[in-house]
């Protein structure tokens, strides 16, 4: 009882830390707006700037959302024309603010339109609300989910749209067929619906020389890119960077990742001191993305496993990803999705019993607040996978070194992790399923169809060695470099970890400082001269 008290105790502090620490970031987020304002020149007569996100932040400063809100103060301070395209209870349910345990709650909008009109303090804000239309609605009625899946109104692929947000937040690729699944799809597809007709509208009356959005997967900026992009505008989607406290702008899709590095780039020895200096600290576990530091620790192989994997030719480990993160949609492409793939592997592990296969669940499958609902332990369960006495099941919470089975492997098999990138750079022979950031260049083997993955899978199997192309090892240096370096704009000068580190806060810092951020500097060449925010090198 005293334990509880102590335990309840605790829950509220943090709630009250939480409420003051987004009090005062909201002043200062304020405070900072009006003084962009009172700053900014007057608007150029030029075609202005918007800017969307509905699905990074409900009642916090997200970071993509705070990487949104910096890089739209940078643009008002040049002069440029800058527009919001903000939800005021716009949505009838949108991602974040789905309650898939009750589906008929309705989302916190009055929290969010709050949080809204703190960051757009002092600018220009078109804001949209909701209207059901009835004709869409009366189409809607009565359809399975496999219909509503694929379904289409008025040439939009809504169904297909709304996809990735909807399985984002049930946490699950594999969408169950019950009655609260399919009342979500058909609120997602209305909402996304009323995005498109108000955001089309918005654009009719606006003519902007560019739109910005968040991610591009969720299905409100989704549907604005969409529709966009059918009026011939060029749209820009950012994400998080994979250094801390950074961004990624691309014209492409921002979850795919899309990098052109010239043939001419090669690694000079500073930039490869760089590059090696960064990657001893990952190969321990020391670092972060979007806020989260998966491993608060890594270990190395205890006797246990030693003594097992002793009894095999070979050991294989296999990595895979979170199912229902918004990488997914890009990556099946050999596989219709990441479990069939596994379905192939155990296969292939009853085929082979000298081989010692070594799954691995991805950390962020169990993350708190974010835990997946079908999961690879959840495979491994369903399929008995563990009665094979050749496989290995390591959950998402144990701390084993991923570097330390790559270095033991015979070859390492993976879905599209990054883990594969540095894979290939440890010398392993790295056969990949799913399409990933780095198969855009030769840095992996990476069949074309399911019969060449398998059979090159059985080649790796019987072989006893593995001829990995030499360009592979050089191509993922090159381009994890330009990931790390060049794409990664860092916004850190301005921004700190809030309360929780999936959340920034600003720091106190004069406006004017953002005309001289790289960041800024390459968000604005990118876009005023159709550049392709990269850093310069020197930055």
């Amino acid at each position: 009882m005293i334990k509880y008290a102590f335990m309840l105790k605790d829950f509220y502090i943090q709630r009250i830390q939480r409420r003051l620490a987004r009090h005062i970031n909201n002043a200062n987020i304020v405070l900072l707006g009006r003084r962009v304002a009172a700053l900014a020149p007057h608007p150029a007569d030029e075609r202005p700037v918007v800017f969307f996100k509905a699905s990074s932040g409900i009642d916090d400063l997200s970071w993509n959302s705070a990487f949104h809100l910096l890089t739209s103060w940078g643009l008002r301070l040049q002069a440029v024309p800058v527009i919001f395209f903000a939800c005021d209870h716009g949505m009838s349910r949108c991602v974040l603010g789905t309650n898939r345990d009750a589906p008929p709650q309705p989302p916190p909008c009055r929290s969010c339109v709050y949080q809204s009109k703190t960051l757009y303090s002092g600018a220009k804000v078109n804001w949209f609300g909701f209207e059901r239309d009835p004709e869409l609605e009366s189409a809607l009625k009565n359809l399975t989910l496999a219909q509503l899946m694929v379904f289409e109104w008025q040439g939009m692929p809504l169904g297909k749209l709304v996809l990735p947000g909807l399985r984002w937040i049930l946490r699950r690729h594999n969408l169950l067929d019950d009655d609260a699944t399919r009342f979500f799809l058909c609120e997602y597809i209305q909402s996304a619906w009323n995005v498109a007709v108000s955001f089309g509208h918005f654009l009719d009356s606006t003519q902007p020389q560019a739109v910005i959005v968040f991610n591009g997967q969720f299905y409100p900026e989704a549907a604005a890119k969409w529709v966009a992009q059918g009026r011939g505008l060029r749209v820009i989607s950012h994400e998080v960077g994979l250094l801390p406290a950074t961004a990624f702008f691309t014209d492409g899709e921002a979850t795919a990742y899309p990098i052109h590095i010239p043939d001419s780039f090669e690694l000079n020895d500073a930039q490869s001191a760089r590059l090696d200096a960064y990657l001893q600290n990952r190969f321990q576990g020391n670092f972060s993305m979007a806020g989260v530091k998966f491993w608060t620790t890594m270990r190395g192989m205890d006797e246990d496993f030693l003594q097992k994997s002793a009894q095999f030719k070979q050991i294989v480990p296999v990595f895979t990803n979170v199912i229902f993160d918004t990488s997914q949609p890009h990556a099946n492409t050999i596989f219709p999705d990441m479990f069939a793939w596994l379905d192939l592997i155990i296969e292939s592990a009853r085929r082979h019993p000298e081989t010692l296969f070594v799954i691995r669940a991805h950390p962020d499958e169990m993350r708190v607040r974010k835990a997946g609902l079908e999961t690879v332990a959840g495979w491994v369960e369903s399929r008995r996978a563990t009665d094979l006495p050749n496989i290995h099941f390591v959950p998402p919470n144990e701390h084993l070194s991923s570097y330390e089975l790559i270095a033991r492997a015979r070859f390492v098999l993976i879905y599209n992790s990054t883990i594969g990138l540095e894979a290939t750079i440890l010398g392993a022979a790295v056969l990949c399923a799913g399409r990933a950031r780095f198969t855009q260049y030769p840095t992996v083997f990476f069949p074309q169809g399911q019969a060449e993955y398998a059979s090159l899978l059985e080649a790796f199997l019987a072989a006893d060695t593995i001829d990995v192309p030499s360009k592979f090892r050089y191509n993922a240096r090159r381009f994890l470099y330009y990931q790390l370096f060049r794409t990664s704009l860092p916004f850190g000068q301005f921004l700190e970890t809030g309360v929780r580190s999936t959340h920034a806060r600003l720091k106190w810092f004069d406006p004017r400082d953002l005309l001289k951020s790289p960041a800024i500097q390459t968000v604005t060449k990118g876009l005023i001269e159709n550049g392709d925010f990269l850093l310069e090198e020197n930055s």
